[in-house]
């Protein structure tokens, strides 16, 4: 369908002919500019006109309609152009209009030049980063862009980044919802005073065509709806619409964003009535004006709305006395409406019209007027436009355009009122949606734009009924899911309460509407009008009752559920958002004596829902057995505004409370909760299923217990506090179950639970009145000690992050309480109970996070375990905060055994409440606690230490809240047990007789004979005879019991009396029982004498012993089962414990990666020299022996590609991460780079395979190999390899890539590197120094590299070697392995081969820090495989031989004639030995020797190798000074020359060397370019020699280490400034005699195998010819840069933010678009799309692909929206961490708090280590394949 099909040409007036195009463009500017000079005539009707016929044509709807009557073929035949084209031609007629003529860019412009915008008002849509600050923000759903952001000041402020979930919009510039303090540099001023005026004919053009440009919008909108056939949701068709909508609302949208000018000309277009009537009404000649009409009226009614001309009876009037019955006939109204619209909704009305009549009568007599629901008027095309974007479910485009408009005040009143006329429907349209969770995100994007601003809000609320409507809305909505209660009386029962099985509570559809309910209630203006209401409360309180009681759970007694429904989620979710979040909401206004007014109303209309909730479930007095509701919303309602009567209004509690009878009803169902939480905990509803435990939990959940738990048991302390508290005692006992047992007898049978559970049921009970004694969060503690409470409790069960504290510390939800997470209380709090504990950085370890451990004095003073146990969600953590109370106690001395949980003081009752203390002092109570008392002396079962504690606590709270009697009577008359329940019936009745006669009816006569005493009369009376004990005898006895002494009781104050004076005596506050006895009784003795003078009378009698008892064969049975029990579980947590700490050990010392104290040498070496061969351990069959030919032993090693090397650099300068454009990594200078140029150039002009030879490989894919030295046989490995192939348990490594763990430590590898069948005791005798001369060894030398090396016979050994030898190859990828011209020709292989070595030696010296200094075998030496490795490599090497004439050896040794070198001119020459890398010719020398190697044959062949490194050295240095100070040495060293140790003098060998080079034309052509290569500083000796040794320290490293390998040597440990001499002595350089009094001279080392001058003169020539041609690559040959610096990873900026504002929208240079994951590799910097599909090349995604290139296959990203770091490796990826903490020590991960994060250097260093060391793999467990897709 075309959007704006302009019928212009050829529309209804032919006269004008058809232009080109091009002439239409002129055309087209030259009418806009003739109309508008006609407008601008006084007398401008003829203008106007001739303009609206204009716009008549090009918008009129013509076409589109047939398109959508004749359906889609009509618009296939008739669409000229296409759709498109015709709308592009109306929004271009449209754009020339309004630019008057002119071209439409300068009208923006001159158009945003008198924009006065004071506020920001920039819109975003979902997953916009922006920012909130809470210092700044008055309202709590404030924030800001990030540019607002950055451009104001908040440093210190409390501010959090987020991702927007529903989008939202800048308040920058608004004081309403922020302070002015926090607005950006642009929105400070208020700059309406200075901008001009705007010119009247600027914008008069807009003002004419803008009407009907959006009327035309509106006709698409209605023709393009179609209302959904039966089921079909028609999302697509809508979709299609407004596809073709597009580009008219995004210009709409443009021209919103020209600012305040244009927005006020577009709100006076939306909000001008009379342009609507013109243009709408449907009246006049205009059909498609008239059908249009219709198809919007027929909109209307199907949406269930009446249109107001048809139904006067809803007319505005208020409707008359007769209220009620209009009320309900409009009901039935409603109900008709609604069937018509949704067939469910029908169903649900016929039901629930029936059950709930009465109840629905009194509920719609609350509500003002009908029409609220269904009458809807437009009269004002803001007002259609909102209804059409309600009907089409709030397109994001259109939503953006209203939004975008706020800012000007105009438009803000009139959408805010419009938005809110439509409530109702949108609250229809939104319980229809199928996508709910998109709509309801879009609807609280404007929402909140609008309620959050309190001036406005109380406006509406004024003007608009906004409170009325609201709350009927809800109201209305709720009605749809309601059905029957099954609470107490099933069959009769009235009351109905929503299903939360319904989608519409299952799905939280109901949110929007809640947090727009929560958000006005927040201001104080329109809180008061709802609390003054009473109709509205009445109402409330209806819908409230609607959640009461709801999610009943049935007790299963017979079978476990089949179905466990997990609609238990819903029902929390509701009660929390839409009950305790609105009362959280209107608490907050109920602070001062003033508002005591609105709390007696709250107070009232709640107990008055509460007595109607009573009738309507029938209840009388008992609840129903084995049912259970966790919500209860009206009794937390009556709770929390009692307290805060109480707490902040000082009300008199008893003018707000009930009658007795009430009382008694209230308690009723939170104690059965409480009852059913001990029941649910002891197992007895198990097969219910796991979600009644969840319930269980979710009740006591930080954000759910100060809205369920707490209030609850306040409401059961006030009801304790006031009714008789033997009823109320008896009543707890009863509820637990737990009556019968507390007879004297021994036995006893209960009628209601089973044996097993009693226990805990009982421990449950006493428990309930601990809390029930000693909480006192609602009794009289501050705010701030609460705060300091919960936080006590918290970190006493486990130490915590500052942010998990924020999250468990149950904050008042309403965001405007006070206790703002992160406000001045809170950090203060916690400064004053916990110390900070800094994460520490184990090598190897967990990466930790800050934590916050409570300080001592909390231990010793505040540890709470009443309040522990009331927080706990998890059992575990009441045994945890005790674990952690004994460590502390042990620790500081303060109790070695294990402790009871300690008494704490309690803060002082407010007044109101004093009446809880009777409980302490009521018979009842007394006759528990003696019975307890007494069977746990004569130790019966079912009784443990826990009941004992919480025995002894209650007694000890009795005598610290001593009654006015004496506690001590003697307790013999315990014949009152019996009738212990009995009297509780009694006293019931009493009360209800007083309180009505009629009552009397109800109780049901069938109670008084249900309650016959338990057990049988006559046993029970022998018990009392027996009984002579006093309540303080038993607590002696008790004492004697514990400690397991006769008499052991002494009271302390016969020896000082001054104990009586001062009681708080430290030494009782922590201990056992024996100590919590003997303070108990010290108490007693302190209330009064007689006290004290009973404890000494019973204790100078001296007590015979307890008897024994004889315990019944099956008492002893199940006693022995409980004790057994115990003991097998202590010995099993014995025998765990020991197990972890053996592996532990076990694990730190073979895994341990970065300490070498701990590391067990492998046994590769043993030292007992009798034993002449290596013997190994196979770590799978655990036999010892020597690897063999046949049976060969491997080490366990994993090889993996490095490039490392390769980013070396040669600057100390570190490289950083780019924050800015001009911030780019060139990656010239690193090792590879250079290494690589040098390669190319030599393979420029010299001999391919010669080339190859001359230099290393491997910088970039160089194959490492590290071993975490475990060896097994090379057959066992293969049957692991087999049985782990089969194994089918999930692993995180790929067993087919030959990847497995080893068997014994559990390291990852991958291959097995065979050892080499030798003795040790050879390597003894090669070792010998010998004493022939060098030329000798030279010509052995030479001998041995001239054997072939034959390929061992087929053994096993040889042929593990082979297929070792191909997973080395295929470790790195190919292009790291072919640098040759000639494809797979041999050198490649061999410079491969010697490379490995070479890589695997490097890395060894980057390990030990760059140099040797710290000598010793390092971790990587006991641990090392380089022996092993290199007999593979050498075995594979000797293969090749090197053709004697190309061998180096001879150019190195022997003189040539000079008609030889000159050799033929045709062919590339050979590569000069000059130019030779000196490290790889070492290499290649020694792996070209037969092994096992000879000490003296290695000393000759390094010796000969440093003439040449030596020379190179003095060749780069003449190449790098400038013509002076060449001659200057030249002339120097001249003179020198005939002394006598001439050729150790580098004087004369500089002088003569350079006199050779300049032969060829090497240091011709001093040009301009020569200058950077001079360097500046003028050439001393002291440089000179320094030079000179840097040069050739880098091979001196490498030829030590690998002497320390092959032989075995230690290296010294040096000082830097000693280390040349120091090497050079232990390689053997230095002559021993040589005497290190004068300075040290590096020439000294030199030992010339031929007269020095002479082999110097046939090395120059060979450069001579190549320089004569090439003189400036010949010198950059030279010039060899070897100094290079240790690797590191990009250097980040101290603080996140610069790092995720710079990336965060950067496009990918890739695919140029703004990833949706971007990251940034940490090596080089290069920016990624991770798991991106456009970056995509050949299945492999960006990440994995840089990875290969970048790391060979490692991978270092930082995630920039998460702030966390990903590692791959191969195949494989993992989470690493993240290197970026808050000020608290924390991670972020994906950035879900938002606060500023700063570099944790210490983190980045580690995983710098875990790089350069290549322990990824073992460090880091949790590894996943990434399948290609990162």
């Amino acid at each position: 369908m075309a959007a704006a099909a302009a019928a212009a040409v050829g529309g209804q007036q032919p006269s004008q002919p058809e232009l080109p195009a091009s002439g239409l463009a002129l055309d087209k500017a030259a009418t806009a500019a003739h109309l508008k000079a006609a407008l601008s005539r006084p007398d401008n009707r003829a203008g106007a006109e001739e303009l609206q016929a204009l716009l008549e044509r090009v918008l009129s709807a013509e076409r589109p309609l047939a398109a959508a009557a004749g359906g889609e073929e009509a618009a296939a035949a008739g669409g000229g152009g296409g759709p498109g084209a015709a709308e592009e031609e109306a929004l271009e007629w449209c754009k020339c209009l309004l630019a008057g003529g002119g071209g439409y860019d300068e009208f923006c412009a001159a158009v945003r030049a008198y924009d006065p915008a004071a506020l920001c008002g920039l819109v975003w849509t979902a997953n916009f980063v922006a920012y909130r600050c809470r210092t700044c923000g008055i309202s709590p759903c404030m924030s800001l862009c990030a540019e607002c952001f950055h451009q104001g000041d908040h440093t210190g402020h409390d501010f959090n980044m987020f991702r927007s979930q529903a989008g939202g919009a800048c308040d920058c510039g608004d004081s309403n919802v922020m302070r002015e303090s926090g607005f950006c540099k642009r929105h400070q001023i208020k700059s309406s005073s200075n901008i001009p005026c705007v010119p009247k004919d600027l914008l008069m053009m807009s003002e004419f065509v803008l009407p009907r440009f959006i009327f035309c919008l509106i006709q698409y909108l209605r023709e393009g709806y179609n209302e959904p056939a039966a089921d079909v949701p028609s999302e697509k068709d809508l979709n299609k619409v407004l596809q073709l909508l597009e580009p008219q609302i995004s210009f709409l949208e443009d021209l919103t964003k020209m600012g305040g000018a244009m927005r006020s000309v577009l709100t006076q277009v939306l909000t001008n009535q009379q342009n609507y009537k013109d243009l709408t009404s449907g009246h006049g000649e205009n059909a498609c004006a008239k059908k249009s009409h219709e198809k919007y009226l027929i909109a209307l009614k199907s949406s269930g709305l009446t249109y107001p001309e048809d139904k006067l009876v809803y007319g505005m009037q208020e409707p008359s006395a007769g209220t009620s019955t209009l009320a309900v006939q409009g009901f039935a109204g409603a109900a008709g409406t609604l069937g018509q619209v949704d067939s469910s909704d029908e169903d649900d009305q016929d039901g629930s019209q029936g059950l709930g009549k009465r109840k629905r009568v009194k509920l719609s007599s609350g509500t003002k007027d009908q029409s609220i629901m269904d009458v809807l008027k437009h009269k004002s095309f803001l007002e259609e436009l909102l209804f059409w974007t309600i009907k089409y479910e709030f397109p994001q485009k259109m939503v953006t355009f209203l939004l975008n408009m706020l800012p000007d005040q105009e438009y803000k009143v009139a959408f805010t009122k419009t938005f809110v006329q439509h409530y109702a429907f949108i609250m229809k349209t939104l319980k229809k949606s199928h996508e709910s969770d998109t709509m309801s995100n879009r609807i609280v994007h404007i929402s909140v734009q609008l309620f959050s601003n309190e001036e406005l809000a109380r406006q509406v609320t004024e003007e608009c009924q906004l409170l009325d409507i609201m709350v009927t809305v809800l109201l209305y909505m709720m009605e749809s899911c309601l059905i029957k209660s099954e609470l107490q009386d099933e069959e009769n029962s009235l009351h109905v309460v929503v299903n939360c099985g319904e989608a519409l509570l299952k799905n939280n559809t109901y949110w929007p509407l809640v947090s727009d309910f929560i958000n006005i209630l927040s201001h104080q203006s329109v809180a008061k009008r709802f609390l003054e209401d009473h109709g509205l409360l009445v109402t409330w309180m209806n819908f409230v009752s609607f959640f009461q009681g709801m999610n009943l759970n049935k007790r299963e007694l017979n079978e476990h559920v089949e179905f466990e429904s997990q609609t238990y989620y819903a029902a929390f979710a509701a009660e929390l958002e839409a009950c305790a979040q609105p009362m959280w909401g209107l608490l907050s206004h109920c602070k001062v004596r003033e508002t005591q007014e609105y709390t007696r109303n709250v107070v009232r209309y709640c107990l008055e829902a509460l007595q109607d909730w009573f009738d309507a479930i029938n209840f009388v007095d008992e609840p129903a057995p084995n049912q259970v509701t966790f919500h209860l919303p009206l009794h937390r309602y009556y709770a929390m505004f009692l307290s805060k009567a109480v707490k902040c209004q000082e009300l008199d509690l008893d003018s707000v409370l009930p009658d007795q009878e009430m009382l008694m009803k209230l308690m009723i169902h939170p104690l059965q909760i409480q009852a059913s939480l001990a029941e649910i905990h002891s197992n007895m509803w198990v097969r219910n299923g796991l979600q009644i435990k969840g319930q269980a939990m979710t009740y006591v959940q930080s954000h759910f217990c100060n809205s369920m738990i707490d209030p609850d048991i306040y409401l059961l302390q006030v009801c304790a506090s006031r009714l008789d508290p033997d009823y109320f005692i008896s009543s707890v006992f009863e509820r637990f179950k737990v009556v019968d047992l507390l007879t004297m007898a021994s036995q006893h049978q209960n009628t209601v639970l089973d044996a097993e559970h009693e226990r805990s049921m009982l421990e449950g009970a006493l428990t309930f009145l601990v809390i029930l004694l000693s909480l006192r969060l609602h009794l009289g503690m501050s705010d701030d000690e609460i705060l300091r409470a919960e936080m006590v409790a918290q970190l006493c069960m486990n130490d915590r992050t500052h942010s998990s504290l924020l999250d468990l510390i149950p904050e008042n939800p309403n965001p405007k309480s006070g206790i703002i997470p992160g406000s001045y209380s809170f950090e203060s709090v916690l400064s004053a109970v916990a110390d900070f504990k800094a994460p520490v950085f184990e090598p190897g370890g967990s990466m930790q996070q800050g934590m916050y451990t409570p300080k001592a004095e909390v231990w010793d003073r505040e540890f709470d375990p009443v309040m522990v146990i009331l927080r706990t969600v998890y059992r575990r953590d009441v045994q945890s905060a005790m674990d952690r109370y004994t460590a502390f106690l042990k620790q500081s001395g303060k109790f070695p055994g294990n402790p009871w949980p300690p008494y704490k003081k309690r803060t002082s009752l407010h007044p109101s409440y004093k009446g809880l203390m009777r409980l302490l002092h009521c018979k009842t109570l007394h006759i528990v606690v003696f019975t307890l008392l007494y069977k746990i002396l004569m130790d019966h079962q079912n009784l443990s230490e826990h009941v004992l504690c919480m025995v002894l606590y209650l007694i000890e709270l009795g005598l610290e809240n001593s009654a006015e009697e004496e506690s001590d009577e003697e307790n013999s008359g315990t014949a009152q047990v019996f009738s212990l329940v009995a009297e509780r019936r009694k006293k019931f009745q009493e009360i209800i007789n007083r309180s009505s006669s009629e009552a009397n009816q109800v109780v049901r006569p069938k109670t008084s004979n249900k309650w016959s005493a338990p057990g049988s009369a006559p046993q029970l009376t022998t018990a009392i005879l027996e009984i002579k004990e006093s309540i303080l005898s038993l607590l002696i006895k008790l004492h004697h019991k514990l400690s397991g002494k006769q008499n052991s009781y002494y009271p302390p104050w016969l020896d000082d009396m001054e104990i009586l004076i001062q009681p708080e005596i430290p030494k009782y506050s922590h201990g056992d029982g024996i100590t919590a006895v003997e303070r108990i009784l010290l108490k007693a003795a302190l209330q009064s004498r007689m006290n004290k003078r009973i404890i000494e009378e019973i204790c100078r009698k001296v007590t015979p012993p307890v008897p024994p008892k004889k315990i019944t064969a099956a008492e002893k049975k199940t006693l022995d089962k409980e004790e057994r029990r115990q003991k097998a579980r202590e010995r099993q947590q014995k025998l765990l414990a020991e197990f972890a700490s053996r592996q532990k050990s076990f694990m730190e010392t073979a895994m341990d990666v970065d300490s070498p104290e701990s590391d067990i040498p492998m046994e590769i070496t043993t030292a007992e020299p009798q034993v002449s061969e290596a013997v190994y351990d196979c770590v799978i069959c655990g036999q010892s022996g020597p690897s063999s030919e046949d049976r060969p032993t491997g080490l366990v090693v994993l090889l993996q590609a490095s490039s490392v090397l390769g980013q070396c650099r040669d600057n100390v300068e570190p490289k950083k991460l780019p924050i800015t454009e001009e911030e780019q990594i060139y990656p010239w200078d690193t090792c590879a780079a250079v290494h690589d140029v040098r390669l190319s150039l030599l393979q420029r002009y010299f001999k391919d395979s010669s080339c190859l030879l001359a230099v290393s490989i491997g910088w970039e894919g160089g194959v490492y190999v590290q071993t975490c030295g475990h060896t097994l046989h090379i057959d066992c490995h293969k049957s692991y390899m087999e049985s782990l192939r089969n194994d089918q348990v999930l692993q995180g490594f790929s067993v087919d890539k030959g990847e497995f763990t080893c068997p014994l430590c559990r390291q990852f590898a991958n291959s097995v590197l065979p050892c080499y069948p030798g003795s040790n005791v050879e390597n003894n005798l090669w070792q010998r120094p010998s004493n022939r001369s060098i030329q000798d060894l030279i010509k052995e030398v030479e001998e041995l590299q001239g054997r072939p090396g034959a390929f061992p016979s087929e053994t096993n050994l040889s042929k593990e070697m082979e297929s070792v030898m191909k997973d080395i190859k295929n470790t790195t990828q190919k292009k790291y392995r072919d640098y040759s011209k000639t494809p797979g020709s041999p050198d490649n292989d061999f410079l491969f081969m010697y490379s490995v070595a070479r890589t695997n030696l490097e890395l060894e010296l980057i390990h030990r820090g760059g140099n040797l200094c710290s000598g010793g075998a390092s971790t990587a030496g006991k641990r090392s495989c380089l022996n092993q490795l290199f007999h593979v490599l050498a075995l594979h090497m000797r293969l090749y031989s090197i053709d004697s004439e190309y061998n180096p050896w001879r150019k190195l040794t022997q003189l040539e004639e000079m008609n030889s070198l000159l050799g033929n001119e045709e062919q590339q020459p050979e590569v000069p030995i000059l130019y030779h890398d000196v490290t790889s010719l070492l290499l290649i020398q020694i792996l070209m020797m037969p092994q096992p190697l000879r000490k003296d044959h290695f000393t000759c062949i390094v010796k000969v190798l440093f003439t040449l490194l030596y020379t190179q050295a003095l060749a780069a240095l003449s190449v790098k000074c400038n013509e002076e100070d060449r001659s200057a040495w030249k002339h120097v060293g001249a003179l020198k020359k005939n002394t006598c140790d001439a050729e150790k003098s580098y004087e004369v060998l500089l002088s003569f060397l350079i006199s050779e080079l300049s032969k060829g034309k090497l240091y011709h052509e001093e040009g301009t370019q020569e200058c950077a290569m001079v360097s500046p500083i003028a050439w001393s000796p002291e440089s000179m020699e320094k030079y000179l040794q840097d040069f050739c320290l880098p091979f001196l490293r490498i030829t030590s280490l690998l002497q320390h390998h092959l032989f075995g040597e230690d290296l010294p440990s040096c000082q830097e400034e000693e280390e040349f001499s120091v090497l050079a002595s232990c390689l053997g350089l230095l002559p021993t005699f040589y005497q290190t009094e004068h300075p040290f001279i590096s020439a000294s080392c030199l030992d010339w195998p031929v007269p020095a001058f002479d082999i110097i003169t046939q090395w120059c020539f060979e450069i001579k010819s190549f320089t004569e041609r090439h003189a400036e690559q010949g010198k950059a040959l030279l010039i060899q840069e070897s100094r290079w610096k240790l690797p590191h990873l990009l250097q980040l900026p101290e603080n996140y933010n610069t790092i995720f504002q710079y990336y965060h929208r950067k496009t990918c240079s890739v695919c140029t678009k703004v990833p949706k994951d971007p990251a940034v590799c940490l090596v080089c910097g290069t920016f990624v799309c991770l798991k991106g599909l456009c970056c995509k090349q050949q299945s492999y995604c960006e990440c994995v692909l840089h990875s290969q290139n970048c790391g060979a296959g490692t991978g270092i990203f930082l995630l920039i929206n998460a702030s966390v770091i990903i590692i791959i490796r191969g195949h494989r990826f993992c989470l690493w961490g993240s290197v970026y903490l808050d000020a608290h020590g924390e991670e972020d991960r994906d950035l879900r708090r938002g606060k500023p994060l700063y570099i944790c250097k210490e983190r980045y260093k580690v995983l710098e280590q875990q790089w350069i060391s290549h322990t990824f793999d073992h460090i880091n467990k949790r590894w996943g394949p990434h399948y290609n897709g990162l």
